[in-house]
């Protein structure tokens, strides 16, 4: 119970006004957790989309302006903070002990501005397309921001930090990574076939496997190579780029 509320209280805005341990077993938890809270945020956003065009007369383009607005809303807009972080950090060209600093300053760049706005808008874009094609489904809502989190939590423990400091090394120090890999990947595989059965596809879950393993692996280097492990703004990055990519899946297997 205690990981559910940690996950609750660090990666939502909901009012979690309790002091909570941080010992190994609950920081373990939270990550196991984490991945549930997202198909929570999804249900959320699905309940919001439906309410609109069911209910309303809103079209397709705001009512998908206002599902993307929801999910920054209730995360607190933290993985969107780690995604313009890292947009500063890369296209700063600088070394890696600079775009480490770049990533720890809380002011907001120009190129993480633009990192900002494009990501917005292809999220944007990408619901109103699917909505003119009818092409959202409960188990998409819930599924993709869990797959998203859930890879993320497997590149986050697998990954070695890029500080000696800071709270992603914390929780790095206190997680059990043998625990997480291990009920990440099932709890994934078992998410992947729920997907395919309730959208009828048996193609779905195996490209999404393949991009969600190709993502990881590459962004995984990438990490390595330009800031010399994970941090959190990295991992919140991660977690926005892969709900764009496996939304886009969706369209294009359309």
């Amino acid at each position: 119970m205690n990981g559910l509320l940690l996950a609750l209280q660090f990666f939502t805005i909901l009012p979690i006004r309790k002091e909570l341990p941080l010992g190994r077993k609950e920081v373990t938890a939270m990550y196991v957790a984490l991945p549930f809270v997202g198909a929570a945020i999804g249900l959320f956003m699905y309940a919001l989309c439906f309410l609109l065009l069911d209910y309303s007369s809103m079209g397709t383009l705001l009512t998908a302006v206002l599902i993307v607005l929801s999910s920054i809303v209730l995360t607190g807009g933290l993985h969107l903070d780690g995604w313009a972080d890292t947009s500063d950090a890369f296209f700063s060209y600088r070394d890696r002990d600079k775009r480490l600093e770049i990533l720890a300053d809380p002011r907001l760049g120009a190129f993480g501005t633009m990192g900002l706005v494009l990501l917005i808008i292809l999220k944007v874009a990408l619901f109103n397309e699917l909505l003119l094609r009818e092409a959202m489904s409960l188990a998409l809502f819930i599924g993709i921001p869990f797959l998203a989190r859930a890879s993320m939590t497997l590149y986050f423990s697998t990954t070695s930090p890029a500080k000696n400091e800071g709270l992603a090394h914390f929780f790095k120090e206190k997680l059990q990574t043998k625990n997480v890999v291990g009920i990440a990947v099932g709890a994934s595989a078992l998410g992947l076939i729920g997907i395919g059965l309730l959208v009828q596809s048996f193609w779905m879950p195996i490209i999404f496997v393949i991009v969600l393993c190709v993502a990881m692996l590459l962004y995984r280097t990438w990490s390595l190579k330009h800031f010399g492990g994970v941090t959190g703004d990295l991992a919140g990055a991660f977690v926005e780029g892969m709900e764009a990519v496996l939304w886009l899946v969706v369209l294009l297997s359309l």
